[in-house]
């Protein structure tokens, strides 16, 4: 971040607090590698509270600790006390963003924001020099990271934001402030802390109270509440601007790999080229070689005792829409050998979880995959809609399963889709052992 004084420090977080006299211009949440003149901000968190190491850091180097209380055994005068330090940590970020004279995007997204962050990343870096959240940073401490991080001297910065629940969307945007807010999708994710469905695109729709005044709203127009998420739009005074299937007869391209998501984030990213002015034809030609990330539709080729297949890893996440256009993908690729969906269970649905199951064994029932693999309880209500010519098999848990492929299910040239909720289901524990058994050029 920007150089700045202790006592500036103090004013942007609005502490009261007398430090010494000095200048920082790193900020770090991790104690194990804190540097000498850092700032450490002690993050209470689920599982640990960083307070208690914050006699420690300073004794290491570190210039100032952020802290909620004062913390004994540690220097009164390097203890800087707020009211809450996460909160602490977007008002630095805030700050530090408020410096940076290039264009700023932000987006969200029920799926899919972090590959279609990377993809306008991408696509805008074959013109100017750019900035983007590293991985998927997007919640209350990975954003202040991202914009504490800031190269003050890129063109443009693409900063992504996730939520769980209202209000999230709405105090992340406060420190991103962008000059252009992008909506990618709206599903039934998190529905389980949201009365209903359209209370999900009422959060998503808080990205736009941060937006600043005339900037873009960039939506898609083709997912669920696009015309409440225009009006909310509209009403923060934003240049409401649309992508979707619409766009296609004008634009030309081609996608790394198939799939109704991979052109969908195509389109917007395509938008943002030609909303900020840019040869928009010579970004058409590039979009082909932007390729899926990891856990997010990477295509392996890999090895086995019986030849070789493809494993599609898709393991990042399981939200429902986004398995279902997975398996529709996977239904509609041309092989020689059999399709296998190896599908994990869908957490954070509430009530609707069996439903939303069921809905995936139907859909799974409507397309030509040879064979599927249920992993965890809930995948029992999938299982259960799989017509006769469908090879079933279920797992209590991810355990023993990468063996069970290898050694009694693959065959020569066989696709395997893997997808499911990361931390439920842990498949990519799966897809992670495949591919290191399998890649020959590991």
């Amino acid at each position: 971040m920007q150089e700045i004084s202790s006592k500036k420090l103090t004013e942007i977080v609005g502490s009261t607090s007398q430090v010494i006299d000095c200048a920082v211009k790193n900020i770090v949440t991790d104690s194990r590698i804190v540097k000498p003149g850092d700032v450490f901000i002690a993050i209470r968190g689920e599982k640990f509270d960083a307070h208690q190491f914050v006699p420690e850091v300073l004794k290491q180097g570190a210039a100032l600790a952020i802290v909620d209380h004062p913390v004994e055994g540690a220097e009164p005068l390097r203890q800087i006390v707020v009211g809450n330090t996460t909160r602490a940590y977007g008002l630095i970020g805030a700050y530090n963003r408020s410096l940076f004279k290039g264009f700023v995007i932000g987006l969200t997204g029920s799926a899919g924001k972090t590959t279609t962050k990377e993809e306008i990343s991408f696509l805008l870096a074959k013109f100017a020099k750019v900035y983007a959240t590293s991985g998927n940073f997007n919640n209350f401490i990975g954003v202040p990271k991202t914009l504490c991080d800031l190269d003050m001297s890129a063109d443009y910065a693409v900063i992504e934001m996730g939520m769980s629940a209202k209000g999230e969307i709405a105090e992340l945007v406060s420190y991103v402030k962008p000059d252009m807010a992008i909506i990618t999708n709206v599903y039934p994710m998190h529905i389980e802390f949201f009365e209903n469905f359209e209370g999900i695109a009422e959060a998503k729709a808080e990205i736009f109270t941060g937006l600043k005044k005339g900037g873009y709203a960039l939506i898609n127009a083709d997912t669920n509440f696009s015309a409440l998420l225009q009006k909310r739009a509209e009403e923060q005074g934003a240049k409401v601007v649309t992508f979707g299937k619409a766009d296609l007869k004008d634009f030309h391209f081609e996608t790394a790999q198939e799939g109704e998501h991979y052109v969908s984030n195509a389109l917007c990213a395509l938008k943002v080229v030609q909303l900020l002015g840019l040869d928009v034809h010579k970004a058409e030609g590039y979009v082909k070689d932007f390729g899926a990330l990891d856990g997010r539709g990477r295509e392996w080729k890999l090895h086995f005792a019986g030849g070789s297949y493809i494993l599609i890893d898709d393991s990042y996440s399981g939200q429902p829409e986004a398995m279902k256009l997975a398996i529709e993908t996977l239904g509609k690729r041309k092989t020689s050998g059999r399709k296998i969906a190896v599908l994990g269970k869908m957490a954070e649905l509430g009530e609707t979880s069996r439903d939303r199951h069921i809905e995936i064994g139907k859909a799974l029932a409507a397309t030509d995959v040879d064979i599927v693999v249920g992993v965890c309880p809930e995948m029992k209500d999938m299982l259960a809609q799989l017509p006769d010519r469908t090879e079933k098999h279920y797992f209590e848990n991810k355990e023993g399963l990468d063996e069970f492929l290898l050694n009694k299910l693959l065959q020569n040239n066989d696709i395997v889709l893997i997808k499911g909720a990361r931390y439920s289901s842990k498949l990519y524990q799966v897809a992670e052992s495949l591919i290191r058994q399998g890649d020959v050029n590991a």
